[in-house]
């Protein structure tokens, strides 16, 4: 795969003059090079990139730090030449190898053609890397994100510091591609079943990031070694890769059999499941398919060609910029949260106490126990019960030491410090007691009355109710102001997204512990009002609502699928219906026509097929196939004389303007402070795609929010994909 002339020859410093006017206040990330003496005689020039600032700003790649990056590489290329430097590698600052390109101007890019330009700079720097005359090297030492990683993709060899923070490839996540090298280089690296789980796979499971061993044995690092004596360890291996006495083997480097039988049947079968998962509304996966599948048999050149090409695209269009904004919801506003109290009246937490042991309270307790190390405790009905969570939870820790993600020490101590009882006073020295039981107010009204009597006066107490009054639920108590609501979704250990709910009488030391422990728990916070439904379950409920109206009134299920599409949420409203439980999905929409009868949709037909057990006909996988015959039944039944079926255009508008409506309801409401965090609930708590940009812009673009209340969320409207 070696291409015929340097991949970088397509490329010249000067023309980037368009991308540098828009990087005046860039924060650089300077090339500083010094001479390191190997131990073979000879001398490495070791590059460090650093932006001044300490670990808390990681390095990123700006025009001005990458038109550094090269000139400081052709300098080191010509002293090779001249036999001054035998190799050459590239490291970062303490902790950071780099985290990707500067984003804070990216969404004001103007057009195509400095789209390209944006990923022209990219190639014409790093491909350097690769063009040397000499052996190059990237030292991964840290973090290293996107550009960061295809900074290491670029070099001829990697070595990586096995605690490094972690490495991935996010660019699908925000509706572009890998568009540095890594969408060519990484599958001609590390085979193409590999390089989909990282440029594909990984970024659609909520961004997921790979640790240091996971990259390792992927192939995407030759040697791995230790933090210690990690920089020495990498010259030494250097100066043996230069000398020749060691050898350098890529074990996962894709042979002939791979590029001839099994390439394009893994991106066939890729491109299949996203359909299925996501359909086709994003971009971007897609593209990143597309160049993906092009790598098996064109060289670099031609790779960074279409790589060119596709990230112009990408990010002169409409979906990158919607998510921009995204992006900038989760990585600003979710660390600011609005409405937080001083995270100094926390309270500490020394001990939790988790009442129930089914699978959502064992799921609870893992979380703590392994994001705070402390002792956890888990009760319920009886001791059957406790031992069945208690060995779901052994049983998880155990996998994660199997799969390297901790060691043997640390699955000790973790297993060590979850206990389970059925005797409520132990839980008398917890500082924080959280309830998983069942969607009942009674049942959990009188679990906070009787454990009140045990805890201290200082204990915080949490409810995990979807939809229930959190007020309501701490009515028993002598102190409801300790009480907070305590949101997860499920499944725990993946959702990155707690609503804490502020009740009436919830007082600031409380609310301030819940934030303190979410983001503890690395989960994202937004604050809520305690109004049914919170936020995400009331959105998802007038969806849900709305789907089972129409199919009661005689629209087709496929029409109602067919609706919802757009919105580019990663499943139709009965899948959901059927992952949530059709019992669960009856009680929320019930909780919420209770609250809202002339707004949300009582649904007796859904309160049938729960009794039935009855929805979606699967295969024998569990796979969904269609609607069983016997739901469309009893669906049927529950139509009222003379009802007329919507067609697809009058649902998809009910659809849109029903839910513009009731967002703007919840604002009204002050639900939560701004439509900012209606779109970050959304995002991290029902999967509302990047690229999509949020889902009161979408409203926006559409024309629901003028149709629904005669103005619009944001001023301007935020541009996107419609």
């Amino acid at each position: 795969m070696t291409p015929s002339a340097p991949a970088t020859s397509q490329y010249s410093a000067d023309q980037f003059t368009e991308l540098l006017a828009l990087s005046d206040d860039e924060v650089v990330t300077h090339s500083y090079v010094h001479d390191v003496a190997l131990p073979s005689g000879g001398t490495l020039a070791l590059v460090t990139l650093d932006n001044g600032r300490d670990h808390t700003r990681p390095s990123t790649l700006g025009p001005q730090g990458l038109l550094e990056l090269a000139r400081v590489l052709d300098e080191q290329k010509a002293r090779g030449a001249a036999g001054e430097i035998q190799g050459l590698a590239i490291t970062g600052k303490p902790f950071i190898l780099a985290a990707g390109a500067d984003l804070s101007k990216v969404g004001d890019i103007p057009n195509h053609g400095a789209g390209r330009q944006m990923a022209q700079l990219g190639h014409y720097a790093l491909g350097k890397l690769g063009e040397l005359g000499i052996p190059s090297f990237c030292f991964i030492n840290g973090l290293a994100l996107g550009g960061g990683v295809e900074i290491a993709l670029n070099a001829d060899y990697r070595t990586l510091d096995s605690s490094a923070a972690a490495l991935a490839l996010p660019e699908v996540f925000l509706g572009i591609i890998p568009g540095w090298g890594g969408a060519w280089l990484l599958p001609n690296l590390i085979g193409i079943e590999n390089a989909l789980k990282v440029v594909v796979e990984n970024p659609l499971k909520n961004n997921r990031t790979l640790k240091p061993a996971e990259a390792f044995e992927l192939g995407m690092a030759d040697v791995m070694f230790g933090p210690a004596t990690f920089l020495e360890d990498s010259i030494r291996w250097a100066d043996g890769v230069i000398t020749g006495a060691t050898k350098v083997k890529r074990k996962n480097a894709p042979g002939k059999i791979e590029r001839t039988v099994k390439w394009d049947a893994a991106i066939g079968i890729a491109r299949s499941m996203l359909e299925k998962r996501i359909g086709t509304v994003a971009r971007s996966p897609y593209v990143a398919l597309d160049l993906l599948k092009a790598a098996k048999n064109t060289d670099k050149a031609a790779g960074f060609a279409a790589e060119d090409e596709a990230l112009a695209d990408l990010v002169s269009g409409d979906q990158f910029r919607a998510s921009i904004y995204a992006f900038n919801l989760v990585q600003k506003r979710a660390k600011k949260p609005a409405g937080a109290p001083d995270k100094d009246l926390a309270k500490p937490i020394a001990k939790v106490g988790v009442l129930g042991a089914g699978l959502m309270a064992s799921q609870f307790a893992l979380l703590f126990v392994r994001r705070l190390q402390v002792p956890v405790i888990i009760t319920d009905l009886d001791q059957e019960r406790v031992d069945k969570g208690l060995d779901y939870i052994r049983g998880e820790i155990s996998t994660l030491e199997q799969k390297g993600r901790i060691d043997g020490d640390e699955a000790n101590r973790l297993r060590a410090l979850v206990t389970g009882t059925i005797d409520k006073k132990d839980f008398a020295d917890c500082d924080w007691v959280i309830e998983a039981v069942f969607e009942e107010l009674t049942i959990k009204q009188d679990l906070f009355e009787e454990i009140e009597t045990i805890v201290s006066p200082e204990a915080i107490l949490a409810t995990n109710t979807s939809s229930l009054s959190v007020e309501r639920i701490g009515e028993k108590l002598q102190h409801p102001e300790r009480l907070v609501g305590f949101h997860f979704f499920n499944p725990v250990a993946v959702m990155p997204l707690i609503e804490v709910v502020n009740a009436p009488r919830t007082d600031d030391a409380s609310l301030a512990t819940a934030m303190v422990v979410a983001a503890k728990l690395r989960k994202n916070a937004v604050i809520t009002a305690d109004s049914p439904g919170f936020v995400v379950n009331r959105v998802l409920a007038k969806l849900l609502g709305e789907a089972m109206h129409a199919v009661e009134i005689g629209t087709p299920f496929e029409t109602v699928v067919e609706a919802q599409r757009h919105f580019g949420l990663p499943m139709d409203p009965f899948v959901l219906l059927d992952l949530v439980g059709l019992k669960v999905g009856a009680h929320v929409l019930d909780t919420h026509h209770g609250a809202f009868p002339e707004r949300f949709f009582e649904s007796r037909a859904l309160h049938e097929l729960a009794e039935a057990g009855v929805l979606l006909e699967k295969d024998a996988k569990g796979n969904a196939k269609g609607i069983d015959k016997k739901a469309i039944a009893i669906v049927a039944k529950h139509r009222p004389k003379g009802a007329t079926p919507w067609t697809l255009e009058e649902l998809t508008q009910r659809l849109e303007d029903g839910l513009a409506d009731e967002i703007h309801r919840m604002l009204e409401d002050d639900v939560v402070a701004a439509p900012e965090d209606i779109d970050l609930c959304m995002i991290l708590g029902a999967g509302w795609p990047f690229q999509m940009g949020g889902i009161t812009p979408f409203l926006d673009r559409v024309g629901a929010s003028e149709r629904a209340f005669g103005d619009t969320f944001h001023h301007p409207p935020i541009r996107g994909v419609r």
